[in-house]
């Protein structure tokens, strides 16, 4: 087994969310192809009093980004069992449109040359969901009751991941960070 792929197994054990059925679905996925470069990010959310956790995985290789998500579904009257659903998905290189980075930066007045940032958001996109932030249009006559329909934002969300020192841990920023620039390296090459 190659040296990428055992640390990718050892991050998605350490992350301790189904290690194995998650490395599964990213072995059908990956197909063989070597791992360049992998990112795990394990999430929980609490939704109505309700804990459920989730894991986005993201790997890349010399074609492709391989986006893996992995679920919880908890029992109910429905399904008397809890399960899990895990979605891959594979982008080749050439189809990502763009790789978006927030540095989130505490005191950016005694930040160094160096320093991580506290917090990073990686958003990719290559155009297959997008997000529209609409809000009520204007005409600039603040007197102006007319309806003037609305206006917004469409944004690429293909994939999105926030990582935070607090929450995660600053070795989880910095391993977003290795991921960020491995990807935007990988993007910026001629195919």
């Amino acid at each position: 087994m190659p040296a990428a792929f055992t640390e990718l197994r050892h991050d998605l054990h350490r992350a301790g969310y189904y290690p194995d059925l998650v490395a599964d679905v990213l072995d059908v996925a990956l197909a063989d192809e070597p791992v360049v470069a992998h990112l795990v990010h394990p999430e929980t959310t609490f939704d109505d009093a309700e804990v459920r956790r989730h894991v986005t995985v993201l790997v890349l290789t010399p074609s492709r980004l391989v986006v893996a998500h992995v679920d919880d579904h908890p029992a109910d009257s429905e399904n008397p069992s809890a399960s899990a659903s895990a979605t891959t998905e594979s982008v080749p290189l050439a189809e990502l449109r763009s790789v978006a980075l927030t540095h989130v930066v505490a005191k950016p007045e005694k930040h160094r040359t160096g320093d991580a940032a506290s917090e990073l958001t990686l958003a990719i996109g290559w155009g297959a969901v997008s997000r529209v932030d609409l809000e009520p249009a204007t005409c600039g006559d603040a007197g102006c009751e007319a309806d003037h329909g609305l206006t917004g934002t469409l944004t690429p969300d293909d994939v999105v991941v926030r990582v935070s020192a607090v929450a995660e841990g600053a070795g989880a920023v910095r391993a977003a960070s290795t991921f960020a620039r491995a990807l935007s390296a990988a993007t910026s090459r001629p195919r």
